[in-house]
């Protein structure tokens, strides 16, 4: 991370990879107020909607079809 602020915001992702935290915890964080930290949040999201595995929701939606 490279800006104004970059110490604030990297903070989080360097607690999350020392102690081998998921990114489900930083998505579950719940800051007390809008902060720059929210932005953390809004990037953990993106990256994790963008690496889904195509093939298991694939899997996964014919597999729901099939039920209903």
């Amino acid at each position: 991370m490279v800006g104004t602020h970059a110490g604030d915001l990297i903070a989080e992702f360097v607690l999350a990879m020392k102690h081998n935290l998921g990114l489900n915890k930083v998505l579950g964080t719940i800051h007390i107020y809008p902060t720059l930290g929210e932005a953390n949040k809004y990037v953990a999201g993106n990256w994790r909607k963008n690496h889904v595995p195509q093939k298991l929701m694939r899997f996964l939606e014919k597999f729901h079809a099939w039920r209903r």
